[in-house]
């Protein structure tokens, strides 16, 4: 209860206290009686007490509003403070804003005023600029406008051309890459066998007691065999041997055959000879169907003419550096494919192309001219396709290449022929150019030893390192390089190594 509501009730509890009091004590003396005195006393000292507790109760009311009003109040400044102390803040961030505001006013009105004067200055210098371009190239501003034009256009035309090319060396080299990919790639999956080329065929015998009955009585048995095959039979010291020579390997074949069957069968004389020839003939080129028949089954390119096929097989007897013809042939219809079907060529074309390319050699012994033109007369007159019939004539440049087929199987030929391994020398040829190698690389000053490697794709040379040093070296393999390529010919290349070796020894005692 509020203190001002509650002093006039204790105010007037006192009255009415003194007021029972004073009517008790007038009782008491107008009645003279000692009890009511007594109890106006204990009614006066009741109405004290209750007076009493009244105004401790309301002493304590008030010191509790009192506190609770200090409280509110102290919570109320804490509030106000601090709406004080951020006002405060916002207003000095307003301040700081408005002098940042105003600093960056005063800036950019400086650039302005400083853009403005070098504005002014370029105008001033391209007018001045102008006049006197006039002046000296006497000259209209339409005129050396008109010049300007030309010389942008010009630099303008060069920067298209350096840009363009830019972008064809980028082409050619990637195209470069590309082919290099395809051709390895085709080069991993295709590798045919190879054989010796000979000339020549060795056929063993039993004894050297048969050596006088195939030559026969004053010759007769060995004329009548030449006679039969067309080849030459040589009957010398070489022991329990007999050669068979002849440029045609078919015939070389049939003389094989047949003087193998005359030895097994023991009679030799000219009218057993003529016989067992013809049938060892009929045998052989049984055999050169089969393998022609074979090779177009292996490729997958059925349908040919008996023909084109006959003559396919005889190139299973017919060697070229080494490759036997056959077998190349085939190499080179399978790389012609793949790289067909990587760029996007008549696939079949490609294959067939490169399979039937040299036929012309089956018959090259036969008739005059290059084997291209034979091989493609021969494929025309059977019914050939005319894009092999062209890509075979053009294969070696009797006619040029108008197709993409056709320059794949230059390249197919060209690959089949140059890979390593794929072709091999006379060995006196052979033995020759490695000799030349190590005296090549031998002449130069300061080198050790010289070996030639790798049947003679590589020469490793070992230098002296006291007298030549790595820059030395670097340049001593370049120009043994450059010198092989000038005095030598040789299929591929070949790798110069030069090693430079330095060793530290010491001894422990």
């Amino acid at each position: 209860m509020p203190i001002y509501v509650f002093l006039p009730i204790l105010v007037v509890a006192l009255l009415v206290g003194f007021g029972v009091a004073y009517v008790l004590l007038r009782g008491r003396q107008s009645n003279g009686s000692g009890a009511l005195e007594i109890k106006a006393q204990q009614a006066l000292s009741e109405a004290e007490t209750t007076a009493k507790e009244k105004l401790l109760e309301a002493k304590e009311e008030a010191v509790q509003i009192r506190t609770a009003a200090e409280q509110e109040a102290r919570e109320y400044r804490g509030q106000s403070q601090q709406i004080e102390k951020r006002l405060f803040q916002k207003e000095e961030n307003l301040d700081r804003k408005t002098e940042d505001l105003g600093k960056r006013e005063r800036e950019l009105g400086d650039r302005e005023k400083g853009l403005d004067e070098v504005r002014a200055q370029l105008d001033d210098t391209y007018k001045q600029q102008e006049l006197e371009l006039q002046r000296v190239a006497n000259m209209t501003r339409q005129e050396a406008s008109g010049v300007l034009m030309a010389q942008v256009e010009q630099d303008l035309r060069n920067e298209v051309a350096r840009k363009v090319r830019e972008a064809e060396l980028g082409a050619r080299d990637e195209s470069e890459r590309r082919a290099r990919e395809i051709v390895t790639e085709s080069i991993q999956r295709i590798a045919a066998d190879q054989t010796a080329e000979v000339s020549v065929s060795v056929l063993p015998l039993p004894t050297d007691e048969l050596k006088g009955r195939i030559i026969g009585k004053e010759g007769r048995n060995i004329r009548a065999l030449q006679q039969a095959t067309g080849i030459d039979l040589i009957v010398d010291d070489t022991p329990e041997a007999v050669i068979i020579s002849g440029f045609d390997p078919v015939r070389r074949e049939v003389a094989r055959v047949a003087l193998n069957k005359l030895i097994v069968d023991g009679r030799i004389h000219p009218a057993r000879i003529e016989e067992i020839v013809a049938k060892s003939r009929v045998e052989v080129l049984q055999r050169v169907k089969e393998e022609g028949e074979a090779a177009v089954l292996e490729v997958g390119l059925q349908g040919l003419h008996p023909e084109v096929v006959r003559h396919l097989g005889i190139l299973r007897f017919r060697t070229s550096y080494g490759q036997q013809v056959l077998n190349h042939s085939k190499e080179v219809a399978y790389l012609a494919a793949m790289m067909a079907s990587e760029i996007g060529a008549d696939v079949r074309i490609a294959k067939l192309s490169g399979l039937l390319h040299d036929i012309g050699k089956a018959i090259d012994h036969e008739v005059e001219g290059s084997h291209a033109v034979i091989g493609a007369d021969l494929l025309q007159r059977h019914g050939v396709p005319k894009e092999v019939v062209h890509a075979v004539r053009a294969h070696h440049y009797d006619e040029e290449p108008h197709s993409l087929e056709a320059l794949l199987l230059i390249a197919a030929d060209a690959i089949s022929a140059a890979r390593p391994g794929a072709r091999r020398e006379s060995l006196d040829a052979y033995v020759k150019r490695l000799e030349k190698l190590e005296e090549i690389a031998n002449s130069f000053q300061g080198v050790q030893q010289s070996y030639a490697i790798q049947a003679g794709r590589e020469v490793r040379i070992l230098v002296k390192p006291e007298q030549i040093d790595d820059t030395a070296a670097q340049l001593m393999a370049r120009d043994i390089a450059k010198r092989i390529e000038t005095e030598l010919s040789f299929p591929g290349q070949i790798r110069v190594t030069v090693v430079r070796e330095t060793r530290a020894i010491e001894y422990a005692k």
